[in-house]
């Protein structure tokens, strides 16, 4: 199971919104084929390893079927794993844990139940659950998982006094976070960010997809000269406001960008709850939110941030007016501040990524 759940990581940012899943047939104690969901539209990891044992000239029959999720039961834009699994005749199969779609949930097991298979349900659970974290939020909430990302140096300052912030970390953390955004639906500023530091928010790693941009934009202040608009025909920009577009929405429009009306928030922004049960109905799995201080402040002390990717570089800034990665009304006590769960680290050249998952579904 673990290297069922090592090859479903393969699929991430090709399969969504569909589940990365990892399949490993074994037979008489040995490993005779492996496979993985690939990508959108392909074929399901069971079917995978199922084509690639055949190909060898393998009898399945009584052997065992490890694979990360329940297996499909419903013809979508593949046919059901379950049939090709009782066609091959498997003695056993072993799920990591029951798929939340209301398509299988459960449904699949007992089919293969029916067929006269020995089942066995939840090893390795939790890492499985962990992996799958946005696929189960999406079915089961219809919103995208949301990760916050920030740079910081060791005092917990973002950027100095005047502002600057280029670059904070190295080149390998930066690496890093283009490799995130490769296998993200969608990166998210706020236009405060776009009028200080006029980014592009695509993804350079050189594989993977490109991001919409995403800029909460209020009082729709985006410059038409901004290199987001200038782009917005090449890598699609989605302009969140809540105020009447009027006459800017022409202009923007003829450049490329889409805007997107909401109800406002009490602190006169677009509602961010509203914002994500739309991104959800778009079919988004994975928003990446990279602030600034305002946005992220926003969205973890509304508590709708999934997982926090802070990259810490070992240099200090100092001084009262440098800027922290959030903000909040500050607390009056200790115990008031949001806690976050213990994070895993990495180290990437001279810079720390601690990964904290806040979420657990």
């Amino acid at each position: 199971m673990a290297r069922a759940l090592e090859l479903a990581r393969n699929g991430r940012g090709s399969v969504e919104p569909n589940p990365m899943v990892g399949a490993v047939i074994v037979r008489g104690g040995q490993v005779v084929a492996e496979g993985c969901h690939a990508r959108f539209g392909g074929p399901h990891a069971e079917v995978e390893a199922i084509a690639q044992a055949q190909a060898r000239g393998q009898d399945l029959s009584g052997s065992t079927l490890y694979v990360t999720l329940e297996p499909c039961c419903h013809q979508g834009k593949t046919p059901p794993c379950t049939d090709a699994i009782i066609r091959c005749g498997f003695a056993r199969v072993v799920a990591a844990m029951e798929d939340p779609d209301q398509k299988v949930s459960g449904r699949g097991l007992a089919i293969l139940r029916r067929a006269g298979m020995e089942l066995a349900l939840g090893v390795l659970e939790g890492p499985a659950r962990e992996l799958l974290g946005a696929y189960i939020k999406t079915r089961r909430l219809g919103r995208p998982w949301v990760i916050c990302k920030w740079a910081q140096s060791l005092d917990g300052r973002i950027a100095t006094h005047t502002g600057q912030s280029r670059w904070i970390t190295g080149p390998q953390a930066r690496a890093e976070v283009h490799r995130v955004r490769s296998w993200c639906d969608g990166v998210c500023v706020g236009v405060g960010t776009v009028l200080a530091d006029d980014p592009l928010l695509t993804n350079r790693s050189g594989s993977g997809k490109q991001p919409a941009r995403v800029v909460l934009d209020a009082h729709l202040r985006i410059p038409l000269e901004s290199r987001l608009v200038q782009s917005a025909r090449q890598s699609p920009l989605l302009i969140v406001t809540a105020a009447d577009p009027g006459q800017r929405l022409q202009a923007l429009e003829q450049a490329g960008a889409q805007v997107l009306r909401l109800p406002a928030s009490p602190t006169g922004g677009a509602d961010l709850p509203s914002l994500l049960e739309e991104l959800g109905r778009r079919g988004w799995t994975y928003l990446l939110v990279e602030g600034g201080r305002n946005v992220l402040g926003q969205f973890l002390s509304a508590g709708l941030a999934d997982e926090a990717m802070v990259f810490v570089a070992p240099r200090l800034l100092g001084g009262r007016q440098a800027l922290g990665p959030v903000d909040w009304p500050e607390p009056d006590r200790i115990d008031q501040g949001l806690k976050l769960p213990p994070p895993r680290v990495a180290q990437l050249g001279e810079d720390l990524l601690l990964n904290f998952v806040i979420s657990h579904y």
